[in-house]
């Protein structure tokens, strides 16, 4: 097969479209680092929906991030992308949907990109140079996106770059003062609530935690968006929970939180981009999952590299993450809830023991498990190498 690129002539501009939600977009970044190393004077810019930015910034690998609204009409869409026509030597379409495509066709001289299937995508197919399949979401984002790479014929990196507050003097102010309260004291982040319902453990679990946490002499950051019923939640919760905490909810950017998460001992959240930043930082990091795939979604350890870190079924330690999943026959089920949408709940994290969570957090702290014999036999706690949960 021919190079696209030879190394006498490696391309000067480089597009990736990622048109997808906040944790999408991080779990791209793999792309850009794996396309810098190799291309070095090469500049990359990355077009993402509005909302989705923040998540990009202070990224040193990329030049310029093109935010477009993720609803607009025809003609919106084609002002878009004729902002865009072939403005690149190379596009990289880092998703599946039709307008991922369609950009990437407009804004690439030469174009890759990712396909669901070869029976669905001949228009998909016919618009890029070359792409690959990802047939039914069976590789992590994080592997599917350095698949692409390697039709380069560049070796791939994996590494995912959280956003950071460099050069953002305002913002490194504004971070020094909401953390002033428990300056020199050792701090846990708790990030309790998911964009979606379906991925929400309950209140008296979190309660329980922050007991937990606080009794070990912790102290307690609460991060979380700006949304209003966010900003009620950890309220709620911090109330009833009854110990002192520091909330910055709602109050900090996604480059602010990501500063506060690596300086944590500790981060403990659902299934959400937060929990992927945290991660991304190399802070010991405890995910609860429930109905979502690990093995496409589970949070990437820092330093992974190659396979999925994550098995289908089962609870466990890779690196600096501990995945906890929910219990059940049908866990993951895959789908958005017990009663399939995102608004509805599940019953494998709406019955997900504080116990189970208390017990994993204190190995991610180093401290003794304290779990009864009986929640051994019923809950066993996978380290390496990775043993399957029986629930």
């Amino acid at each position: 097969m021919a190079e696209l690129f030879p190394d006498a002539a490696p391309p000067r501009s480089v597009l990736i479209v990622c048109t997808g939600r906040i944790g999408d977009v991080l779990l791209s970044t793999p792309v850009a680092r794996s396309l810098k190393s190799h291309w070095p004077n090469a500049q990359i810019d990355m077009l993402v929906f509005e909302g989705t930015d923040g998540v990009l910034e202070s990224n040193p690998d990329i030049r310029r991030v093109i935010p477009i609204s993720p609803r607009a009409g025809l003609a919106q869409r084609l002002n878009d992308a004729r902002k865009i026509w072939r403005q690149y030597d190379l596009g990289c379409s880092l998703r599946t949907s039709s307008l991922a495509s369609f950009l990437c066709w407009m804004a690439g001289r030469k174009r890759i990109g990712i396909v669901a299937s070869l029976r669905k995508s001949c228009l998909k197919k016919w618009m890029l140079h070359r792409f690959i399949v990802d047939r039914d979401h069976d590789l992590h984002a994080v592997q599917s996106g350095v698949l692409l790479t390697t039709l380069l014929g560049i070796t791939p990196c994996f590494e995912v770059v959280p956003p950071a507050v460099r050069s953002q003097p305002a913002q490194l102010a504004h971070l020094e003062q909401s953390l002033a309260s428990i300056a020199g004291k050792p701090y846990a982040v708790v990030h309790m609530y998911p964009r979606y319902a379906y991925k929400m453990w309950h209140a008296e679990g979190w309660i329980a935690v922050l007991a937990f946490l606080h009794a070990r002499g912790y102290a307690v950051v609460l991060t979380g968006g700006p949304a209003a019923a966010e900003v009620t939640y950890a309220r709620t919760i911090r109330e009833r929970a009854g110990i002192e905490t520091v909330d910055v909810v709602g109050k900090l950017s996604l480059a602010a939180t990501a500063e506060v998460i690596r300086r944590a001992r500790l981060f403990l959240g659902p299934d959400t981009s937060a929990s992927h930043i945290a991660a991304a930082t190399g802070t010991p990091t405890l995910a609860l999952f429930g109905p979502s795939n690990p093995v496409r979604w589970g949070p990437w350890p820092k330093g992974w590299t190659g396979s999925s870190p994550w098995i289908t079924s089962g609870s466990g330690r890779r690196g600096n993450v501990y995945l906890l999943q929910g219990a059940g026959a049908c866990v993951p089920c895959k789908l958005e809830g017990c009663e399939g949408h995102v608004d509805s709940g599940s019953d494998c994290l709406l019955t997900l023991d504080a116990a189970r969570v208390i017990d994993a957090a204190t190995e991610l702290l180093g401290i003794a498990p304290r779990i009864t014999p009986d929640q051994r036999r019923r809950f066993p706690i996978a380290t390496q190498p990775f043993r399957r949960c029986t629930p």
